[in-house]
């Protein structure tokens, strides 16, 4: 028997919101899930290990990438499914891997859909499903998180991306599965796990999220000018033919900064280090998608 789940985020909306979740269930036969509500990902957590010590093996999170990311971290390697709900601002990984933007029918995958094991990432030790960065992916990041993002959505990604085109390069050394591949000065660090990223734009096209690899991007450009020909390439899904762009991919990736600078998972700042220990995780958490042909 399913024991089910759920993990929600009071500040994310989809459809009918949660009593449009309740009801889903209800009317799919489950009509008493454990239930956790969270103001903030962060907080989530607590809910997901309590969650599993009480015998869950179906865990529904309703938010968006930050919220996915915070509950994976502790789902990593367990034998719980996780069926996404994309009530967040992106969705990033929810649009990657086919989970519907739509309450009954994401509910439906949860209780009647495949269940794939997908590879995650993590930096430092924590887990993460879309993309990690640093430079000007964190600051236009960072800058959004919070009552920004709240209030504008995606537009907030677009005027902080604008106010940081003019960030200051930063010395970088990068190593590959124990090669040297990479030394110099840097605008911005990328490392996927899938290809997509807002507006359904291929960072890494090549990129798959149960291939057990890790793609990774390194930005040179500097100023508005070389920074808008790099983002006209990469919309066009050509950033590797950019001068200002170099791409690679790999298991183990050890980056070391001359200073300190913040980073982000799955769109959620971090605190500055100087050091990032990146590895793929393969097959290390059980999504529930569509079936093979939907």
């Amino acid at each position: 028997m399913t024991s089910v789940a759920v993990i929600a985020h009071t500040g994310k909306s989809l459809g009918g919101g949660l009593p449009e979740l309740r009801s889903a269930l209800e009317m799919s036969g489950v009509t008493d899930p454990m239930w956790f509500e969270v103001p903030k990902s962060k907080k989530a957590p607590k809910f997901v290990r309590k969650a599993l010590a009480d015998g869950a093996d179906l865990i529904f999170v309703w938010g968006g990438d930050g919220m996915v990311q915070r509950c994976i971290d502790v789902l990593a390697e367990t034998n719980a499914a996780v069926a996404i709900l994309p009530a967040g601002t992106a969705n990033l990984f929810a649009s990657n891997i086919g989970i519907p933007k739509d309450v009954a029918a994401a509910v439906g995958l949860g209780l009647h859909g495949e269940r794939h094991k997908f590879d995650l990432g993590t930096v430092n030790g924590e887990h993460f499903a879309v993309m990690a960065g640093a430079g000007f992916d964190a600051m236009m990041i960072g800058d959004a998180d919070g009552a920004l993002k709240n209030r504008f959505g995606r537009v907030a990604y677009v005027w902080t991306g604008a106010k940081n085109l003019r960030a200051r390069r930063f010395a970088v050394r990068v190593r590959i599965d124990g090669e040297k591949w990479f030394k110099g000065n840097a605008t911005c660090l990328l490392v996927g796990n899938v290809g997509k990223i807002m507006g359904d734009v291929a960072a890494f096209p090549d990129a798959r999220p149960d291939d057990g690899l890790l793609d990774f991007g390194v930005v040179t450009a500097e100023g508005a000018w070389q920074w808008t020909r790099t983002l006209a390439r990469t919309v066009r899904g050509k950033a590797r033919s950019s001068p200002f762009v170099e791409v690679a991919r790999g298991r183990k990736f050890d980056i070391r900064l001359a200073k300190k600078l913040a980073y982000e998972l799955d769109g959620g700042a971090r605190p500055p280090t100087a050091r990032l220990r990146i590895a793929v995780r393969p097959a290390a958490v059980t999504i529930c998608v569509p079936a093979t042909g939907e």
